[in-house]
């Protein structure tokens, strides 16, 4: 069978499930899961040296002919929404079961769906009018996906600020396809790389799908919409709908040309993206929003290593830009799996508790030890740890910068700080997932929910397990992964197809990976052994000398955080509620503390009120009385007059 033909087969599949998910869940089950294999199926034969489709239909959509490619770039991000959309598709069906949610299930499945086929729209459509129309439903079906739970107040307000910031992105979007249209004649796309004056044009994709991207300051929709729409939804829009913002960037920068400082420009993005993203998450107490504000760390990480690539392109060093921009795209599927298991598990947490609050969690690994042992795996993989997949990219991008430094290239000014800011990064990532793994899994639990919490079932486990297994396979074989990052690779630059192989120690990795997973098995085997050989003894720590010590008085996840989040005092803005003690035997007394989203509370959130007052005032000249519109037009005139006579006089 042909990519195309499969493709076919998957969008019928998909397409079907749209009409059928309201009424028959299990049938749409099976489309969808039809739909993603043969969609990984389609992917993997370009992935692995098959002709690229290249597809014109006989009919117009929209007056355009539908054009239809596929290449080693689409294919890479063709496959990650086909994994992460059939896995979270039997997810939900346990997690957001029509038992538990008869309303809103089943318009649920629908747009799942219409996610997932919009999504892979956006992928494999070479029209901009299309694409535009495309990405405007994949907009719509997330919009209804996060607003599921749209009883509470919170859910609606992200769902509003997703849709308004989208349409925001939109427009940059819009201008861009637009101007691209008018310049060259045509909505086709395809390489245009010799034509010079369309590099200004960089700047409006930038902004447009940096918005969808989440990277910071754009980010500001981001960590409502994650953390308030159902868990599998926020597994798909952190997973893979921000990737889209990334596939955007990529592909148009490599069929277009790109201005001189647009490598330096996205390299700063990323920095100060990794940077701030890990410290606004070391500081919060929600484990989803948590979660959602790693994501805009590991964005800033992925774009790095395009900003790396875009500078290695433009002077011509093959060897390292190809190194690292392979990093970064191994990081868009390394995020992917990781961050939709560990969004997985926050909702088996969720859905056992109730809670999100990590001050209300505690102690779960006792009830809950398939999440607990899951959770555990996903955060050493985020937090870039050997012997998992999260270090093979992040070493990559580190062996692509280092490389440019001791080539003296075109990257060195920039090159050292990025790595810096990815050392600094990885710091803050692991103590943010020491944090959270402690508070939640660890200690006593701190309240009732949380002492009877139970372990999710095996149809929300089954998906946990393939992500898991998947973020295993690269980080033990990478040799086997990094080929089809390189076909990728090789379609977004051309001149890179054929440049060298593979980096050496990339052979070397595995073997050394693998060895340190059989000896942390093994000494975890033999610590096991020896406590049940020998027995355990369990005594209370030191207790600060209180004769009943309780669950309260364990550390909590503001001072488990507070030293790292204090450094970022200046840009978290944390604001503290403060009850003190009072009198010899206080009965009570509290510290309260919030971490606002600044850049939306303190900065657009005070310019967009400026903007309603001063609309608002405007409006009121609108009188719908002809004679105050002529009253407006001979005072305008007049003013103008006047100024006519001044300017004469001087």
């Amino acid at each position: 069978m042909t990519p195309g033909l499969l493709l076919l087969v998957a969008a019928a599949s998909v397409a079907l499930s749209v009409v059928l998910g309201p009424k028959c869940p299990r049938a749409w089950l099976v489309l969808l899961l039809v739909g993603a294999v043969t969609t990984c199926g389609a992917a993997l034969m370009v992935l692995t040296g098959a002709d690229d489709m290249d597809w014109f239909s006989t009919f117009r959509v929209g007056g355009e002919l539908l054009h239809l490619r596929l290449d080693g770039l689409s294919a890479l991000f063709l496959m990650l929404v086909a994994v992460i959309g059939g896995t979270g598709a039997v997810y939900a069906t346990e997690y957001w079961s029509d038992a538990h949610y008869p309303e809103s299930a089943p318009r649920g499945r629908a747009w799942w769906s219409g996610l997932v086929l919009s999504l892979g729209s956006v992928l494999l459509v070479s029209n901009g009018l299309h694409f535009l129309i495309a990405w405007e439903v994949f907009t719509v079906c997330a919009y209804f996906l996060v607003t599921l739970e749209n009883k509470r107040k919170e859910v609606r307000a992200a769902g509003w600020l997703y849709l308004a910031a989208s349409h925001v992105g939109m427009v940059f979007l819009f201008a861009f396809f637009c101007t691209l249209a008018a310049k060259t004649g045509s909505w086709e796309l395809g390489p245009m790389r010799e034509q010079a004056g369309l590099a200004p044009l960089f700047w409006l994709a930038l902004l447009g799908f940096g918005v969808k991207a989440g990277i910071f300051p754009l980010h500001v929709w981001l960590p409502s919409a994650h953390a308030n729409a159902p868990s599998h939804v926020s597994a798909i829009m952190s997973g893979v709908a921000i990737k889209m913002g990334v596939y955007g960037l990529l592909r148009f920068s490599s069929w277009l040309p790109v201005p001189v400082e647009a490598g330096p420009v996205v390299i700063g993005l990323g920095a100060i993206s990794a940077l701030l993203g890990i410290a606004f998450a070391l500081a919060q107490n929600d484990i989803k929003r948590l979660l959602a504000y790693c994501s805009v760390e590991n964005i800033g990480v992925i774009f790095i290593g395009i900003g790396a690539a875009l500078i290695a392109s433009s002077s011509g060093d093959a060897l390292w830009g190809r190194l690292v921009l392979i990093g970064a795209l191994l990081h868009v599927w390394n995020h992917g799996l990781f961050k939709a298991l560990l969004f997985f598990c926050a909702g088996s947490v969720l859905h056992a508790t109730g809670t999100r609050e990590m001050s209300r969690l505690g102690g779960l690994w006792k009830t809950m030890p398939w999440t607990a042992g899951l959770f555990a795996l996903g955060a050493v993989a985020i937090s870039g740890l050997p012997p998992l997949n999260g270090f093979v990219s992040e070493w990559l991008v580190y062996l692509g910068l280092f490389d440019a430094v001791n080539a003296r290239g075109a990257l060195v000014w920039a090159a050292m700080p990025a790595v810096l800011a990815l050392a600094v990064t990885g710091a803050l990532a692991l103590a943010s997932f020491v944090k959270v793994s402690a508070i939640v899994f660890l200690g006593a639990p701190r309240t009732k929910a949380a002492a009877h919490a139970h372990d999710c079932g095996p149809t929300m486990r089954g998906p946990m397990l393939v992500l898991a297994s998947v973020c295993i396979a690269i980080g033990l074989a990478p040799v086997l992964f990094c080929p089809l990052i390189a076909l990728a690779v090789g379609a977004w630059n051309p001149a890179w197809a054929g440049v060298g192989n593979l980096p050496a120690p990339l052979a070397t990795l595995g073997p050394v990976q693998a060895t340190l997973a059989a000896v942390l098995i093994g000494a975890s085997v033999w610590l096991w052994r020896y406590a049940r050989r020998n027995g355990s003894k369990r005594a209370l720590t030191w207790d600060c000398g209180y004769a009943m010590p309780t669950a309260r008085m364990q550390y909590t996840g503001g001072s488990f955080g507070d030293i790292g989040a204090g450094w970022f005092f200046w840009i978290l803005r944390t604001e503290r509620k403060l009850r003190r003690p009072r009198g010899p035997f206080p009965e009570a007394a509290s510290q309260v503390e919030r971490v606002p989203e600044t850049v939306l509370e303190q900065v657009i959130g005070p310019v967009g009120y400026v903007v309603m007052r001063v609309s608002t005032a405007v409006r009121h000249l609108q009188q719908g009385r002809l004679q105050s519109y002529i009253l407006y037009l001979v005072a305008g005139l007049a003013a103008l007059a006047v100024l006519v006579v001044l300017g004469g006089a001087r």
